[in-house]
């Protein structure tokens, strides 16, 4: 085995929204803009042919002949499954519909780890949705560890021009030995550069893929202020579209059967002109927060951080003077394609 290269397929009606969404950006925004990364063919699989359930027991159905998956959270137990294969670099994928209604504490996730392999020098990759009270928007936000450098968070947090409980919309990570990059609907939204600065704290060991729906009533909205409130239950997360391309590597041996040129596909990827302006745009207007910028967590930046001009957006708490004023003005409605950038 050479890529391992897998494929969910999404639900019909949903689907065929979501696809159509997909098209509708990409045609608004050049076919450069919205494009994701050339690789080979993907192919499509059932659930049992590459994940397997990690908890919840029937809190994770499988619909569509197992081509869609359902996390549910209740007052017993959340869920969550995790890819067969570790893998070391590749592009990884998800299409996701977050529960609507009342939804603050709770966390539904999609991200790469090698904790339960590497348990003091674990690597991670995350998208983490942060749920809220009914009016208010999901959170989203990313975040990078490498080599168990968990004392620095890497958080960025963004808002969405759409409304992300009525539709599927895609999530992504491009990993390579050089850099990472997340997409939201084929729009990059944050690139993270290897750099001598950065040492170990660049992820760099194979790692699984995960998702999961949890109580997360803690930390997760405002703080710990707004629990979860399980008169709501079950609060249902779906997946669809699950995609694993990359270099897999034995669970047992950790070598990689992925060598030569297969190996070093993924370092060929970087963005176009077009999707770095795109990335450019998306973060002018849509991120809220940056670690980068924080600065009473880091009076010394991280020192990947490259502040430049774009550091007079953001307050000292590292939140955009953006987001810190649409909170005190009028609440944003759903967006138009056009907010996207």
């Amino acid at each position: 085995m050479i890529l391992r290269v897998q494929v969910m397929a999404s639900s019909s009606s949903s689907s065929s929204s979501f696809f159509l969404l997909l098209l509708g950006v990409a045609l608004f925004l050049s076919n450069e803009a919205a494009a994701l990364p050339e690789l080979p063919n993907l192919t499509t699989l059932a659930f049992e042919e590459g994940y397997t359930q990690l908890f919840g027991d029937s809190n994770l159905m499988l619909h569509r002949d197992g081509r869609s998956v359902h996390l549910s959270l209740d007052r017993r137990t959340g869920a969550g499954f995790a890819s067969q294969d570790l893998y070391l670099h590749g592009f990884f994928s998800a299409s996701v519909k977050l529960p609507a209604d009342y939804a603050a504490g709770v966390v539904v996730a999609f991200y790469m780890s090698n904790g339960d392999v590497f348990e003091k020098t674990h690597d991670e990759l995350d998208f983490e949705f942060l749920g809220n009270i009914r009016g208010r928007e999901w959170r989203v936000q990313t975040n990078v560890y490498g080599n168990g450098s968990t004392a620095v968070g890497r958080e960025e947090r963004y808002g969405l021009w759409f409304d992300p409980t009525e539709d599927y919309h895609q999530y992504s990570i491009m990993w390579s030995g050089e850099r990472i990059i997340f997409y939201i609907d084929n729009i990059p939204i944050r690139e993270v550069v290897r750099t001598q600065a950065m040492g170990g704290d660049f992820p760099s060991k194979p790692m699984s893929l995960y998702a999961t729906i949890w109580d997360g009533s803690a930390w997760a909205t405002s703080g710990g202020r707004y629990k979860v409130n399980y008169k709501y239950a079950p609060y249902v997360a779906e997946f669809a579209d699950l995609v694993l391309h990359g270099c897999a590597v034995d669970p047992v041996d950790r070598r990689t059967t992925c060598l030569g040129s297969d190996a070093a596909v993924y370092d060929t990827i970087t963005m176009s002109a077009d999707q770095r302006t795109a990335m450019d745009k998306f973060r002018k207007k849509h991120i809220t927060y940056s670690y980068c910028h924080d600065r009473v967590r880091y009076p010394t930046p991280p020192p990947e951080c490259n502040l430049g001009p774009e550091a007079e957006d953001f307050l000292a708490s590292g939140e955009a003077k953006l987001s810190y004023r649409r909170r005190r003005g009028k609440r944003y409605g759903r967006s138009s394609v056009d907010a996207v950038l």
